[in-house]
């Protein structure tokens, strides 16, 4: 390896190392916002219940895929397959499968999803209760 392109790496990874330690520092120092308390309404539990899902969704930092995906599986509460998020969220019918898997293994170790298996090898996405 050149020492010129050597120091060129390291001077990378430098940066790099140096931007890591910047945002641990910026995410500690930033406050968690308080939420307000509502008036107990049959109609304001709803409304409760939608703004724990919210909060729960902001502590976990989710990529726009992943937010993308869940939002497909929010919107569909009975469940649905990864071909048929893939294809909501616009993917051709061949990649549609496998688009969907790797947010969906995220949101799945996060337990935001349930994975429920049917027959065989079907398998539909619902959204944990």
């Amino acid at each position: 390896m050149r020492l010129a392109h050597k120091r060129k790496v390291q001077q990378k990874l430098q940066k790099h190392i140096k931007a890591v330690v910047a945002n641990i520092q910026a995410t500690k120092k930033a406050k968690p916002v308080a939420e307000k308390n509502v008036a107990v309404v049959p109609a304001a539990e709803k409304v409760v219940a939608q703004k724990q899902v919210v909060a729960k969704q902001v502590d976990v930092a989710l990529t726009p895929k992943q937010q993308q995906v869940l939002d497909i599986v929010i919107s569909n509460a009975d469940g649905i397959n990864p071909k048929g998020i893939g294809l909501a969220a616009g993917q051709e019918e061949a990649k549609a499968a496998s688009w969907a898997t790797g947010a969906l293994k995220k949101l799945l170790d996060e337990q935001l999803v349930v994975k429920e298996q049917l027959a065989g090898n079907k398998v539909i996405y619902k959204i944990f209760k």
